[in-house]
C-alpha cells in the first residue's frame, strides 16, 4: 500500500460488498471485459439491488479492487474457494484499494493481535478516526455523518469476516490466515498487512 496514496471516503458508497465482488470476479473470470462486465451488472441487476442508482458505481468500484490484486489467480479463488477464505481475498483486495481499510486494518485489528489485547469497542474507532482528523487535513474536513458511515462499514466489514460476532461485540475473535493466500500477500509485497489477519513471522 502507498503510504502517500490519499485517504478517500468513498467507502460510505462502497462497503464490503461480499456478494458483488464474486458476481463481478465471475464476469471477468468468464472472459468479459470490464466495461462488458459493468454493462451486464447494470442491465440484468446481477447484484439484484431494488434501484439502479449505485449498481455502476459498485461495479467500478470491485473491478478496482479486484485489478488491485493484481492476481488472476487469486481472483478465480474468490470464485472456488471455501467462503471464509474468499471474503479474506475480498478483504485483502478492499485493503489493496483503500489506504483507509489498510490502515484501520494493520493499525487497529493488527495491533491488537500483536498485543494479544483482544478488547474492542466503538472506542478503537473513535481513536483512529480522531487520530487521523488530526494529521491528516482530508480527514479532518470530513462531516461527522461520513465518519460515523465510515464506522458503520468498519464494523460491518469486521462482522462480516468473523472478526467479531456482531457489530455491538466487545471483543475479537482469533482469525486464521489460509496458507496459500499468506504466501500470495508476502509474493506481492504487502507483507505488512498480515498481521490484520493475525499472522505473525
Amino acid at each position: 500500500m502507498d503510504s502517500n496514496a490519499p485517504y478517500i471516503a468513498s467507502l460510505t458508497r462502497e462497503p464490503f460488498m461480499y456478494y458483488e465482488m464474486k458476481v463481478t470476479a465471475k464476469l471477468l473470470m468468464e472472459g468479459l471485459s470490464e466495461k462488458e462486465a459493468i454493462d451486464k451488472i447494470f442491465k440484468e441487476n446481477l447484484y439484484q439491488y431494488p434501484t439502479e442508482r449505485s449498481l455502476k458505481i459498485r461495479a467500478r468500484a470491485c473491478i478496482r479492487r479486484l485489478n488491485a490484486l493484481e492476481d488472476k489467480e487469486l481472483i478465480s479463488w474468490i470464485i472456488n474457494r471455501p467462503i471464509d477464505i474468499s471474503r479474506q481475498i475480498c478483504l485483502f483486495a478492499m485493503m489493496k484499494d483503500s489506504r483507509l481499510t489498510w490502515e484501520f486494518m494493520v493499525t487497529v485489528i493488527g495491533e491488537k493481535y500483536r498485543t494479544r489485547n483482544f478488547s474492542y469497542g466503538r472506542m478503537d474507532l473513535n481513536i483512529f478516526f480522531n487520530r487521523l482528523q488530526e494529521q491528516n487535513d482530508t480527514v479532518a474536513s470530513w462531516s461527522d455523518s461520513t465518519i460515523n458511515k465510515l464506522k458503520s462499514v468498519f464494523s460491518s466489514l469486521l462482522k462480516e469476516n468473523g472478526y467479531i460476532d456482531k457489530t455491538s461485540s466487545k471483543r475479537i475473535n482469533e482469525v486464521l490466515l489460509d496458507y496459500k493466500l499468506k504466501n500470495k500477500i508476502i509474493e506481492s509485497g504487502d507483507a505488512t498487512c498480515l498481521s490484520a489477519f493475525n499472522y505473525f513471522e
